[in-house]
C-alpha cells in the first residue's frame, strides 16, 4: 500500500446543492465523513489535492480538519453527468488493524497465448471486492494473463490475492475472456449468405376475349 497522503480540510455549516456548487467553483470538493459511533461531518477538501491523490492510487488519507486528525477510508465517489470530475466524496473513519470490504483495481499483466492465435482479451470486470486490515489495502491487484489462450475465462475465484486477503466479490464472477476476432466478410461472402426471394405467383390473366363471358 502507499504511504498514506494527508489531506487538509474545513468543516462546512452548510449543506445542499446550491452550497456545494459554490465550493466547487472555488476549487473545493464537498464531503461527508461518517463511521465509527460519531455523528456525521460535512467538511471540504481541495479537489486538486484530493484528485491527485486518487489518481496516484491513495484510498486511505490522513485528513486534518480544523486540528482534528482522523483517518479516512473512501467509501463512494460521486462524478458530474460526464462521468469525469468528481462532485462529492463518502468517507468512513478506520482504524488500520480492522477489517475492511474495499474495491481494488484490477491490472492485467503479459501478453496473453491467445494473442498469438488471433485472439483478443474482454475485461468483464475492471476491480474486484476485498476484506482486508485498513493498513493492508493494495493499490492494484495484479492478474497474470500469459497463459490465457483463446476459448479462455478467468474468473474472480482464479485470481490469486495477496495474503491476508479474502475475496468478497462472488467466486464465479467472470473478469475476462478471450476470443477469436471474427474476419470481416466480403460483399461476395454476404450477397450468398442473403435469402433468395422467393418467387411470387400471380392470378393469370384471362384470354382476351373471354373475360365477362358467363356459361
Amino acid at each position: 500500500m502507499a504511504d498514506r497522503m494527508v489531506l487538509k480540510g474545513e468543516l462546512r455549516d452548510k449543506v445542499g446543492s446550491r452550497h456545494a456548487a459554490r465550493l466547487r467553483k472555488g476549487g473545493k470538493l464537498p464531503a461527508i465523513i461518517y463511521g465509527h459511533g460519531k455523528d456525521p461531518a460535512a467538511v471540504s477538501f481541495d479537489l486538486h489535492d484530493f484528485t491527485e491523490g486518487l489518481h496516484h492510487g491513495h484510498r486511505l488519507f490522513d485528513a486534518d480538519i480544523d486540528k482534528n486528525k482522523e483517518t479516512l477510508l473512501i467509501k463512494d465517489l460521486q462524478y458530474d453527468h460526464l462521468g469525469k470530475g468528481i462532485i462529492h466524496v463518502d468517507m468512513v473513519r478506520v482504524d488500520l488493524a480492522e477489517i475492511v470490504t474495499v474495491r481494488v483495481p484490477l491490472e492485467l499483466k503479459g501478453t496473453s497465448e491467445g494473442s498469438h492465435e488471433g485472439g483478443i482479451i474482454d475485461e468483464h470486470l475492471d476491480h474486484l471486492e476485498v476484506e482486508c486490515k485498513v493498513s493492508e489495502i493494495p493499490e492494484v491487484i495484479v492478474v497474470s494473463i500469459k497463459e490465457v489462450g483463446v476459448g479462455d475465462a478467468i474468473h474472480a475465484g482464479d485470481v490469486e490475492l495477496p495474503g491476508g486477503m479474502k475475496l468478497a466479490t462472488a467466486a464465479d464472477a467472470l473478469v475476462l475472456t478471450c476470443h477469436l476476432v471474427a474476419a470481416a466478410k466480403s460483399t461476395e461472402e454476404m450477397e450468398e449468405e442473403m435469402p433468395t426471394a422467393p418467387e411470387v405467383i400471380t392470378e393469370k390473366a384471362p384470354e382476351e376475349g373471354t373475360e365477362g363471358q358467363s356459361e
